[in-house]
C-alpha cells in the first residue's frame, strides 16, 4: 500500500516542501531514496525502535521511502516522524485518512518521544502557502509555528500522540498564539540601562546618534574605560522592532536553531558578540547547506566586535560587502542563498597592544612602530565603512561617585524614535524602501544632505587635513543629517557638520593599512 505525507527542507531563510512517500510491497529490505544524507538514512533505526516501544512493528516486506523532489539533498533528523507515520499507514497498522493534509516534522528518540527541530517558522509559512490544513510537530516548537495564522498547529510529545490524533481517537486542540499581544508584552525588556552608566557623556551622545541613524561606530580606549558596558546598552535605546522585523529576525534564528525552547517570537533586537577567534564561515555563514552566520543573526540588531584588531584580517574583510549591500550571498555548486545582514556594527579596541597609548595617567610601553602595526590591523576600507569614531577615556573617581541621576535608556530612546520617524517620512516622500540615514546611497546623499557654502568650506578643509576618502565624505554628511534630525532641524547647520567631522578623528592617512 502507498502512503503519502509532507515534510520540508529549509534553504536560507525559506522552506521548500518535500513529499514523503512510502510503499510497502512484496519483497524484502528497506530502501530510502531521494538524495538523503546519512542523518536521514539512519532514521530507519530510530523509527524501528520508536514504533516498537509503542507496540507497532517495522514491516518485513519491501519498504521504499521516497523523498521528492529527488534532486534536492535532504539533511537532518527531522524527517523521522513523517517517515514513521507513513510506514505505519502504508503497512496498514494505523488508519490515518488525513495524513496527506499535514506537514509533519520531528526527530524521534528511541523511546518514541520527540525532540525539537530547527527552521519551524519558515516551514509553517510554506505549509500555509501550499494550502495544507496544519502542521504536526514537537510540542516544544509549537509556539513558534503558531505565529503563522490560518494553520492548525498540533504539538505532540510522542509518536503515539500523533497516531491517536490522525486516527481521531484523541483530540488535540491547535496551539493558539496571539502574535501582537505577545509582541507588545515583551518589547523593551532590556536588563541593561544607560541610567547605570556614570560619566561618559560624549560616548552616550555618539551612541545616541548611531542609534538614531543606524550608523556603525568604533570606540577606542584603554582597558576598563567602559567600552563593552556601553556597547551592551545600545539595543536598549534602539527603536522597538516592528512586527515585520520581529518575524524576519525570528526566521533567521529559527533556521540557525538559536530560539530558546518554548519561545515564539523574537521581540528584542539581537545583540551578537562573537569571540575574536571566530572563523570566516561562522561570521558570514556557510556550510554544505548554507546556514546563517553571526552577521545574519545580528540582522535588525547589533553586531559587537570587541578588541577589533585581534580578529583575523580575513574575517574582518569579508564583512565589507555585507556592510554595504546589507545582505550576504552564500553560493554552492547546486544552491545559492541570500541571508539579510541589516545590522549596526559596533566595535571596540585598545589604542595599542598594552592598551595605554595616550592614557592620561599610565605610561604606554609600546614603541611607535608597534603602535602603528597594531592600528594597521584594521584596513582603511573597513574603517571607511564605520561612520563614527570615538575615543573613550577612563572615568574619574569623582564621576563614578557622584550622586546625580543619569538619563535612562527610555528617555534617550524617545529622542531616537522621533529622529527615526523624521527619516521614515522623508524616505516615504522619496518613494524608497529605506528607513535610516545610514542606508542612503551616494546619489541620495547629495539630494538629502545639502549644505551651505560655509559648510562646504569647513568640510573641504577637514578632508584635506584628515586625508578623508570619498566614502568618508558621504559618511560625514549622513551623520550630520542624523544630528540635524535629532535637533529637529530641517537643514544641516554648520554646528551639525562640525560635530559629524569630529567623529572621524581616527580616520587619518596613518590609519590606513
Amino acid at each position: 500500500m502507498l502512503a503519502k505525507t509532507f515534510g520540508a527542507s529549509v534553504y536560507g531563510v525559506d522552506a521548500k516542501m518535500i513529499t514523503v512517500e512510502v510503499n510497502v510491497t512484496q519483497g524484502t529490505k528497506f530502501f530510502m531514496v531521494g538524495l538523503p544524507d546519512n542523518a536521514v538514512k539512519e532514521s530507519e533505526q530510530r523509527v524501528e525502535s520508536a514504533i516498537k516501544f509503542f507496540g507497532y512493528k517495522m514491516p518485513r516486506q519491501k519498504t521504499v521511502v521516497n523523498l521528492a523532489p529527488a534532486d534536492i539533498r535532504k539533511e537532518g533528523s527531522s524527517y523521522d516522524l513523517p517517515i514513521a507515520l507513513s510506514v505505519l499507514t502504508a503497512d496498514e497498522q494505523i488508519n490515518a485518512p488525513t495524513l496527506d493534509q499535514y506537514i509533519i516534522m520531528g526527530e524521534l528518540s528511541l523511546d518514541g518521544y520527540l525532540r525539537p527541530i530547527k527552521g519551524v517558522l519558515p516551514i509553517a509559512i510554506e505549509a500555509r502557502k501550499q494550502g495544507l490544513k496544519g502542521f504536526i510537530l514537537p510540542e516544544e516548537n509549537a509556539n513558534e509555528a503558531a505565529i503563522v495564522n490560518d494553520l492548525d498547529v498540533i504539538g505532540v510529545n510522542t509518536i503515539q500522540d500523533a497516531i491517536d490524533f490522525l486516527e481521531g481517537s484523541k483530540e488535540i486542540k491547535p496551539v493558539e498564539y496571539d502574535t501582537r499581544e505577545e509582541f507588545n508584552y515583551n518589547v523593551n525588556n532590556y536588563a541593561a540601562d544607560f541610567a547605570d552608566v556614570q560619566g561618559q557623556e560624549n560616548i552616550k551622545r555618539a551612541l545616541e546618534i548611531a542609534a538614531a541613524g543606524g550608523h556603525n561606530l568604533i570606540m577606542v580606549g584603554p582597558p576598563g574605560a567602559g567600552k563593552t558596558m556601553l556597547a551592551k546598552r545600545l539595543p536598549s535605546i534602539l527603536p522597538n522592532l516592528t512586527l515585520y522585523e520581529a518575524l524576519e529576525t525570528t526566521k533567521i534564528h529559527s533556521v540557525a536553531g538559536k530560539l530558546a525552547t518554548q519561545e515564539g517570537l523574537v521581540t528584542e533586537r539581537p545583540f551578537r558578540a562573537p569571540h575574536h577567534t571566530v572563523s570566516d564561515v561562522a561570521l558570514v555563514g556557510g556550510g554544505g547547506v548554507p546556514q546563517p552566520g553571526e552577521i545574519s543573526l545580528a540582522h535588525n540588531g547589533v553586531l559587537f566586535l570587541d578588541e577589533l584588531p585581534e580578529y583575523k584580517r580575513t574575517v574582518l574583510e569579508v564583512m565589507r560587502q555585507p556592510l554595504e549591500e546589507r545582505k550576504v550571498t552564500i553560493s554552492r555548486a547546486k544552491v545559492s542563498v541570500d541571508f539579510p545582514t541589516n545590522f549596526m556594527l559596533i566595535a571596540s579596541m585598545n589604542p595599542c597592544p598594552c592598551g595605554y597609548y595616550n592614557h592620561p595617567e599610565k605610561e604606554c610601553v609600546c614603541g611607535p612602530s608597534t603602535v602603528q602595526r597594531y592600528l594597521n590591523k584594521i584596513s582603511g576600507p573597513l574603517l571607511d565603512r564605520i561612520d563614527l569614531h570615538v575615543e573613550v577615556t577612563p572615568v574619574s573617581f569623582d564621576e563614578m561617585t557622584q550622586e546625580s541621576e543619569n538619563e535612562s535608556s527610555k528617555t534617550i530612546r524617545e529622542r531616537v524614535i522621533v529622529a527615526r520617524e523624521v527619516q521614515k517620512e522623508r524616505f516615504e516622500a522619496l518613494n524608497t524602501k529605506l528607513h535610516s540615514n545610514a542606508m542612503m546611497p551616494s546619489k541620495m546623499v547629495r539630494e538629502v544632505c545639502e549644505i551651505n557654502e560655509a559648510g562646504k568650506k569647513l568640510l573641504k578643509i577637514s578632508m584635506e587635513r584628515l586625508g578623508l576618502s570619498a566614502r568618508a565624505y558621504d559618511r560625514i554628511l549622513k551623520v550630520a543629517r542624523t544630528i540635524a534630525d535629532l535637533a529637529g532641524s530641517e537643514k544641516i547647520k554648520i554646528e551639525h557638520l562640525a560635530e559629524a567631522i569630529q567623529y572621524r578623528s581616527l580616520d587619518r592617512e596613518s590609519w590606513k593599512g
